[in-house]
């Protein structure tokens, strides 16, 4: 999974950024890898790990990972490649989705770029940016579909697409609220790469007096979620100062600074649970002696599609899938006692993989 976090200058997005990177790869021992100095990848919290590797004396654990894009230079016309915007915006289209950090909080010693704290406006200046962005690659390609629609009916056909497209980002709506069509017009918008057709959480970055009941008393957290409820997103609030931190602290002082915060979880926990609720995603498992793994995959996902994810020697030559739940394996002290009570099922194809299902997949290829 692989998130882009956008915002404009002074609402914390870089602090964020920083934080997050820094306090996901200390927490799950995961080694924090710097792609390029605009780019970490952390690790996903997940406790259920650790418990199936002791049960398995497995020699490693390996964690599901998030890589993070701080995508730079987002200021008002950065479309037209103000603040290094142009530069910055083609690392979002490799995104799955964005993570849009937006200022909450009142602090007279930063200085708002506009002068004022105001998350819709905000909001609203960088949707402006992303969608100029678009409209101008849809005009690219209209040009050149143009050329050649009249003598084809597939070119004609994704001419009224892009058309369509066009009129609804005009009207200041994201291409995520367009709806094509049909399922192959949907397939083929999404090989546009469009930005405002990516899913949106948004980080509401608060001081650290409002973490404890979540934002819910702060206006402008408020006038976001209404904001975000309107369009299907999903929103946290987050203190970037607190999560710094926080990135600072070993696991053990980490719990105890949230509990004396009156808190349960990190802003990084807070995200991940976003992330995976916006983009369906859930984790299945795997365990042996050689390591215990988490892998991503989306709802609905069924076994030869997930087997694909670790292999796609497993998908092409899928056989079956011996599958048990994490707890009822925990409850029962190893694979061998499950088995016995008849909690391991031997599931085929169509099977869908559930969250917290561990996996052993049998294939011939």
């Amino acid at each position: 999974m692989k998130l882009g976090i956008v915002g404009l200058p002074n609402v914390g997005k870089s602090t964020l950024f920083n934080s997050l990177t820094k306090a996901g790869a200390e927490s799950a021992n995961y080694p924090f890898c710097t792609i390029d100095p605009n780019v970490g990848v952390v690790s996903v919290p997940d406790e259920r790990l650790g418990k199936l590797a002791a049960l398995y004396d497995s020699a490693k654990i390996v964690p599901a990972v998030i890589e993070f894009v701080d995508i730079a230079g987002l200021v008002k016309g950065a479309s037209k490649g103000e603040g290094l915007g142009n530069q910055f915006l083609s690392h979002i289209r490799e995104t799955d989705a964005i993570v849009h950090v937006v200022r909450c909080f009142e602090n007279t010693n930063i200085v708002h770029v506009d002068g004022s704290i105001d998350p819709l406006r905000d909001i609203e200046t960088i949707n402006y940016e992303l969608i100029f962005s678009d409209l101008d690659i849809l005009e690219r390609r209209i040009a050149k579909v143009s050329r050649g629609a009249r003598n084809d009916k597939a070119l004609a056909k994704e001419l009224t697409l892009l058309e369509g497209i066009k009129a609804h980002l005009e009207q200041s709506k994201p291409a995520r609220s367009y709806e094509p069509e049909d399922d192959d017009m949907k397939a083929l918008m999404a090989t546009y790469d469009l930005l405002t057709a990516k899913p949106v959480i948004y980080a509401a970055n608060v001081s650290e007096d409002d973490l404890a009941d979540d934002g819910a008393s702060n206006k402008y957290v408020q006038a976001v979620r209404e904001y975000a409820a309107k369009e299907g997103s999903e929103v946290f609030a987050v203190c970037a100062q607190i999560e710094e931190e926080i990135s600072e602290l070993d696991d053990d002082e980490k719990k105890e600074f949230l509990e004396d915060l009156g808190l349960k979880e990190s802003g990084l926990d807070k995200l991940i649970k976003a992330s995976y609720s916006l983009l369906g995603l859930i984790s299945f498992l795997t365990a042996g002696p050689t390591e215990t793994r988490a892998w991503t995959i989306r709802k609905g996902t069924k076994a030869p599609g997930a087997a694909g994810k670790i292999h796609s020697d497993f998908e092409r030559g899928f056989i079956k899938a011996e599958v048990v739940y994490y707890q009822d394996l925990l409850d029962c002290g190893s694979y061998a006692a499950a088995k016995e009570k008849g909690l391991v099922g031997i599931e085929g194809k169509d099977y869908v993989v559930k969250d917290g299902d561990v996996i052993l997949f049998r294939f011939n290829v």
